[in-house]
C-alpha cells in the first residue's frame, strides 16, 4: 500500500507551487499556465524529483483536464458551435492534413520506416485544446467567435485523430481493416450526434425533476454525475475523455446561468485544473538536450508541427479575417496528452525507436509551452460577444 502520507505531501507541493508559479506569471503578465507546468518540470523527476509515482497523479491530472472542458462546455452553447460548423469543420480538416504530410514527410527523408513516418505524423495530427481553453477562459474570451470556431474544430479534429490513429495502428500491425475504420468513425459521430440531437432534449427534461430533490444541490450533483458519465463513455469508444466532458458541459448549457453551474462548478476547477498543467509539465524529458542530433530533429519537427497546424488552421480560418485566422491557428497548434498518448502506443508496438519517441515528448511539450504568451499577446485586443 502506498504511502498516504506521501501521497498528500506531494499533493502539497504540487498545488502550492502550481498557485505561487501561476501567480508571479499573472503578475509578469503571462498566462497562469506557463507557471503550473513550470512547476511540473521542477518537480518532475528531471530536476528534483518530488513528484512520486503514485498512480493517483495521473488520475488526478486527468480529472482536472475533465473539469476544465465540462466548465468550457458550460459556456459554449450547442447553437453558437453550430453557426460557426462549416468553418470548425474545414479548420479541422486542414489542421490534420498539413502536419500530418510534414511529419510524415520529414521522417521518411531522415531515414526512418514509412509505419515510423506514419506515427509520427498522427501524434502531430491531434490538437489538445485544453491549453487553448484555458488561456481564454483566464482572458474572459469563451464567448467570442473565435473560441467557438476553435472549440469546434477541436472536437472533430479529435474524431479525425480516432480515425488516423487506428490506420497507423493498424498499419503498425499489419491488421489494417476498412471495416474497422469506417465502425470507428461511425460510432463516434454517432454519439456526438446523439447527444446533442436526443441527450438534450431527456436532460432538459429531467432537471426541472431533480430540482424537486430534497438532496442538496441535487441539480449540480446530476450535472457532475452526467460529465464523469459521457467522459466514461467517450474513452470507452476510444474518444478522448474531455470531448466527452466538453460535449456534457455544452448539452448544460442552456440551463447554466438558471441553476449557476459554473458557479458551483469553480471552486472544484480551481482546485482540479492546475493539477492537469503541472502533471504534463512534470513529464518533460530534458535528456533530450544531451544529444544533439536529436535535438536537431526534435526542433524541426516541433516547427513542422506549428506550421502545420497555423497554415492549415488558418487557412481554414481565413474568412474570419487574416488576424483572427492567425490567433485560430496558434489556437490549435498545442498537442497535449493526445500527443502522447500516440506516441506510448507506438512504443508499446515497437513500432518507433526510443529516439523518435522522445522527439514526439519534446513536440508536444513545447507546443504546450510556446501557446500560451504567443496566445496571449495575440488576443489583446479580441472583444466579447454576445
Amino acid at each position: 500500500m502506498e504511502n498516504i502520507t506521501q501521497i498528500l505531501f506531494s499533493l502539497f507541493l504540487i498545488f502550492a507551487s502550481a498557485k505561487l508559479l501561476g501567480e508571479i506569471f499573472e503578475r509578469f503578465k503571462q498566462s497562469a499556465v506557463i507557471g503550473e507546468i513550470l512547476a511540473g518540470v521542477i518537480l518532475g523527476p528531471q530536476v528534483f524529483n518530488l513528484i512520486g509515482t503514485s498512480e493517483i497523479f495521473p488520475v488526478l491530472a486527468q480529472i482536472g483536464a475533465i473539469i476544465l472542458l465540462f466548465t468550457v462546455g458550460l459556456q459554449t452553447k450547442v447553437e453558437d458551435i453550430m453557426t460557426v460548423g462549416r468553418t470548425s469543420l474545414v479548420v479541422a480538416f486542414l489542421g490534420v492534413i498539413f502536419p500530418f504530410i510534414f511529419g510524415y514527410l520529414y521522417v521518411l527523408i531522415i531515414d526512418h520506416t514509412t509505419v515510423e513516418a506514419m506515427f509520427i505524423g498522427a501524434a502531430m495530427v491531434a490538437t489538445s485544446v485544453g491549453i487553448t481553453a484555458r488561456v481564454f477562459a483566464d482572458l474572459g474570451i469563451l464567448d467570442t467567435k473565435i473560441a467557438r470556431v476553435i472549440l469546434g474544430a477541436a472536437v472533430i479534429d479529435d474524431v479525425i485523430g480516432l480515425v488516423v490513429l487506428a490506420i497507423v495502428t493498424g498499419l503498425g500491425k499489419g491488421t489494417l481493416s476498412l471495416v474497422k475504420i469506417g465502425l470507428i468513425t461511425l460510432e463516434a459521430i454517432g454519439f456526438i450526434a446523439f447527444l446533442i440531437i436526443i441527450g438534450r432534449r431527456v436532460v432538459y427534461r429531467m432537471i426541472p425533476r431533480v430540482a424537486s430533490f430534497r438532496t442538496r444541490d441535487a441539480v449540480f450533483s446530476l450535472a457532475i454525475l452526467f460529465c464523469l458519465f459521457l467522459s466514461a463513455v467517450a474513452s470507452y469508444i476510444d474518444l478522448a475523455a474531455i470531448v466527452g466532458a466538453f460535449l456534457a458541459g455544452m448539452v448544460l448549457s442552456g440551463l447554466n446561468l438558471e441553476y449557476n453551474l459554473s458557479i458551483k462548478t469553480e471552486s472544484l476547477y480551481n482546485f482540479l485544473v492546475p493539477f492537469f498543467f503541472v502533471i504534463l509539465g512534470s513529464w518533460v524529458d530534458l535528456s533530450i538536450f544531451a544529444k544533439p542530433a536529436l535535438l536537431w530533429a526534435a526542433l524541426i519537427i516541433t516547427v513542422f508541427a506549428i506550421l502545420g497546424k497555423l497554415i492549415g488552421c488558418g487557412l481554414g480560418a481565413l474568412n474570419l479575417g487574416k488576424k483572427d485566422a492567425v490567433v485560430v491557428g496558434f489556437g490549435m497548434v498545442p498537442r497535449g496528452e493526445v500527443g502522447m498518448i500516440i506516441a506510448s502506443i507506438g512504443m508499446s508496438m515497437k513500432a518507433i525507436t526510443s529516439d523518435l519517441y522522445t522527439v514526439i515528448i519534446f513536440m508536444v511539450m513545447a507546443t504546450t509551452l510556446i501557446t500560451p504568451p504567443i496566445l496571449r499577446g495575440l488576443t489583446k485586443n479580441v472583444k466579447r460577444e454576445t
